[in-house]
This record gives structure tokens, C-alpha cells and sequence, in this order.
């Protein structure tokens, strides 16, 4: 408590505080999703196994729209990203050097989450486990990671399309929703693939608006004045910030005049636009076109709006994005109280571990109940189902409580120590930078898209292990300082 208190007295008074809020609550509320839906049961071995509920709650399939939360995730991503890519390009650092800065909050408190998996999946085959099965355990655990894989190569791409955002301003977002548009088609007249553009077009998007709320915030120099190569960001950064601070920091390099065509419009008159317009077109989507109404993946459906991206999806973005505008003003008030905003920095300073660990937490959980004989298999929308959610939640929060204290040192260090380092670097660093993070973003691609059911002794496949081992290690080394000049 005496830390966060000491972080909420050094936040600096233009910080965006409603981005850190966005983050913590769009995390927490995809972790009590998660759990909220998740059914269990025996298979034919009488082994427990669990799904998800969806299946059986169709009424509820409209209150995905609002549960579906990956989008306020990239849009809060985007404006992170933005700012200190040109806070750290103020300080005279390079896109290399940003990239492998931001791959400590990343990427250690990833490895730490594989590690510990593929020890407790290799001790599990020592002792005579079916690979089959382990497999299946590391799967469900290592779900977040879908979505991780597609984050991480937004950041990845942050760079060029940051430039690319300064130039065409929002026509890039507009751009990227035709692209979505045209996978869309592909996905309904043929084959699934037609469509895997949408991974990258879809999350790219809502990335492209999180760069333009962020420029909402900058302000023009006056007329005939050239823009200051630094602002009150860069001197407050100085002051031992909390690790989120690079992320939610005001924007670091005032826009040229003419540049309003890149922002973001955030007025109320703008919200009601996009809540209106958003839902609209989603209605059009689901209940009279071809998409189904849950944001969120349905077992058996043909169709899912999230896996990849689609455009009711984006239109659901968009109604959020006018949902997040609205409350904006309340939201702000609420967070210059000293309590609400030490409580969105705690969490802030392990989000990222609480996203990744909440399904470990779950299979721990399962596995203690039915070893001592108590795990309960109900029928999915009963009264008993529902009674359970209460106990359920609870346990689950407590275990994933546990998991957090011993893990988020990781990410909370990680965040401490990161953009101390601005020179340059070299070219090969440069190069060794990109392959690495390339390499890190390729094997969990492939952990994700190996089939559920493969045998995998490790509980991942021994080339993906490799590469991302190789890909960390390799960003571990030039966070040290390898490959810099001066």
C-alpha cells in the first residue's frame, strides 16, 4: 500500500488515468468471463474436462457485445504504444530500441508462465502422463495466449503504422475495416483461410484508434511556433513513475497545425455517433445478415466474430469506443479521488500476469476439487449451475490471488526498469531485435495453433519451445545493453 500511495503522489497532472482504468477493467472482466461460462464435466474416461456455456445461454449471446472486452484491450494498446514510442523517440532513442523496451513487460512475464508449464508438463510425462492429455491441460491454459500473439505483433507494427497514422490519419483505420470487409466475403463464399488476414486487419484497426485518441490529447503549438522536442511528459517522466506511466503518459511531441484530421473526435456529440452508429451496423451484421449474434466463441457454431476478427466485431468496437466517450467525464472525476486510482495502479502493475494466469488458476482449482472428491459436474442454466457461479468465482479469485503473488514480481520488476536505456543502436542490434521478437511472436503462433488433441510430451511443440527460448533470450541480451553505441 505505502508503494501505490507513493505512485498515486508522482503521477503527473496530464497523465490519462481512464486508460489505465479501461485496461484493468478490460482484463478483469474477460477473466470473470472466462469463468463465469466455464462448464465442467467427465469424458468417457471419466476424466474432468470443462467448455464453455455459451452453447446453452443463447439469451445471452447480446450481452457478449459488452463482454467481449479484446477490443477496448487494443484500443487502450494503441494509445500506450503511441505514447512512448514518441516519449522515447524525444529522448533520441530509436523503433528498434522502443521495441525491445517494450518487450520487458511482454515478454518475461510470458516466459515465466511457459517455463513453469513445460517443467510441470515434462514432470507430468517422467511420470507416466498420456501426452495426449497433457496437451490438452497445457491448451486450456495457454488460450490467452491467442490473443496475446496478436498483440504482440500490433506492437510490433507500431512504428510503421504510427507513420503511416501521422500521414493518412484516420483513413488507415477506414482502410483496414475494407480489408476486414473483404476477408468477411472470402470467409462466407469459401474456405475459413480466405479470412486469416483478419487476425492482423482486425486488431489493426481498433490499434489505429487507439493512435488517434492519443493524439486527441496533444496540444498544437501556436501559430509561426516550431513544436518542442520535449513536453511536461518528458520532465515528469523523470521522477520514477509507476510502470504503466509510459503507457497512459500524455502525449510527448505536439502535432503540427492541420493535424486535427488525425484525432480521435472525443466530445459526447462524438460518443452518441459512434454508440449509435456501432450498434446499428451490428444489428445489421447479426440479426439480419450472416454473423452470429455472441462476440465470443460458440461450441459448434460455423461462424465466430472473434476468431478472426469481423466486421459485427468492429462494429461492436465501435460501440464501445462511443460507450468509453460517454463515460469518460465521470470516469475522470472518479479517478482524481486518491482510493480508486491506487487501486487501478495495483492492478495495472500485474494486468498482464492476471490475464495470463486466470485459466491456470481454473485447472488448479479442477484438479484439487476432484482429487478430494467435491468438484461438482451440473447441468449447464439449472438452479444449481447458477447457485454455484457464487462459490465458484470466489475460489477461483483466491487461487488466482496466490498465483499472482508469487508471479507478479515478474511483470512489476519488469515495468520498473524500462525505459532507462536511449541511445542508439546499432544496425545488426536493430536486426537481432526484429528477428528475435519475430521469433517469440512465431512460436506462440504455433503453440496456439497446434491441434488440442496433439501428443506433445512438454505440452508444446519442441520447435516452438526452442524458438521462443532463442527469440527471449536474444531480447533479454539487448535489454542489457548489447548493441548500443555511445
Amino acid at each position: 500500500m505505502r508503494r501505490l500511495r507513493q505512485l498515486a503522489e508522482r503521477t503527473p497532472a496530464g497523465r490519462e488515468r481512464y486508460v489505465d482504468l479501461l485496461r484493468a477493467l478490460a482484463i478483469t472482466m474477460v477473466v470473470l468471463g472466462h469463468w463465469a461460462v466455464t462448464v465442467i464435466e467427465r469424458d468417457d474416461a471419466g476424466q474432468a474436462t470443462g467448455h464453455s456455456a455459451l452453447g446453452d445461454l443463447r439469451w445471452a449471446y447480446p450481452l457478449t457485445w459488452l463482454a467481449q472486452v479484446m477490443p477496448v484491450f487494443f484500443l487502450v494498446g494503441g494509445y500506450a504504444n503511441a505514447a512512448s514510442l514518441t516519449r522515447l523517440r524525444a529522448r533520441g532513442g530509436d523503433a528498434a530500441g522502443w521495441l525491445v523496451d517494450r518487450s520487458a513487460r511482454l515478454v518475461r512475464p510470458t516466459s515465466t508462465l511457459l517455463l513453469v508449464l513445460t517443467a510441470a508438463a515434462a514432470v507430468a510425462w517422467l511420470r507416466g502422463a498420456d501426452p495426449t492429455r497433457i496437451r490438452e491441460v497445457f491448451w486450456f491454459a495457454t488460450i490467452p495466449l491467442w490473443f496475446l500473439v496478436a498483440y504482440l505483433a500490433a506492437v510490433a507494427l507500431t512504428p510503421p503504422m504510427y507513420a503511416l497514422h501521422r500521414r493518412f490519419g484516420l483513413a488507415v483505420p477506414l482502410g483496414l475495416v475494407v480489408l476486414v470487409g473483404l476477408g468477411d466475403l472470402g470467409r462466407l463464399s469459401g474456405p475459413e483461410g480466405l479470412s486469416y488476414g483478419n487476425y492482423l486487419f482486425g486488431w489493426l484497426a481498433v490499434h489505429q484508434l487507439g493512435f488517434a485518441w492519443h493524439d486527441a490529447r496533444a496540444v498544437p503549438p501556436p501559430a509561426g511556433q516550431t513544436a518542442p522536442p520535449q513536453t511536461q511528459t518528458d520532465t515528469t517522466a523523470q521522477t520514477a513513475p509507476p510502470p504503466a506511466e509510459t503507457d497512459a503518459a500524455g502525449p510527448s511531441t505536439p502535432d503540427r497545425a492541420g493535424v486535427r484530421r488525425r484525432r480521435l473526435p472525443t466530445s459526447r456529440r462524438a460518443g452518441l455517433v459512434f454508440l449509435a452508429g456501432g450498434l446499428g451496423a451490428v444489428l445489421l451484421l447479426t440479426v439480419l445478415g450472416p454473423w452470429p449474434v455472441a462476440m465470443l466463441k460458440v461450441p459448434g457454431e460455423r461462424l465466430d466474430n472473434a476468431a478472426p476478427p469481423s466486421l459485427a466485431l468492429l462494429a461492436v468496437a465501435a460501440g464501445q469506443l462511443g460507450v468509453i466517450l460517454l463515460l469518460r467525464g465521470p470516469a475522470e472525476r472518479l479517478l482524481r479521488r486518491t482510493g480508486p486510482w491506487q487501486l487501478v495502479i495495483g492492478v495495472n502493475l500485474v494486468v498482464l500476469t492476471v490475464f495470463l494466469w486466470h485459466l491456470t488458476a481454473a485447472i488448479l482449482l479442477i484438479g484439487f476439487l476432484d482429487a478430494v472428491g467435491t468438484l461438482p459436474t451440473l447441468a449447464v442454466d439449472t438452479a444449481a449451475w447458477w447457485a454455484w457461479r457464487v462459490p465458484w468465482l470466489l475460489l477461483l479469485s483466491a487461487v488466482l490471488v496466490v498465483l499472482v503473488a508469487i508471479f507478479g514480481p515478474v511483470e512489476a520488476r519488469s515495468g520498473r526498469h524500462r525505459g532507462r536505456r536511449t541511445n542508439r543502436g546499432t544496425r545488426a542490434r536493430a536486426t537481432w531485435a526484429v528477428a528475435a521478437y519475430a521469433a517469440v511472436v512465431a512460436a506462440l503462433l504455433i503453440n496456439s495453433t497446434t491441434p488440442q488433441q496433439a501428443p506433445e510430451p512438454f505440452g508444446t511443440p519442441v520447435p516452438a519451445l526452442v524458438a521462443y527460448l532463442a527469440g527471449a533470450g536474444v531480447l533479454r541480451l539487448l535489454r542489457s545493453g548489447w548493441g548500443t553505441r555511445g
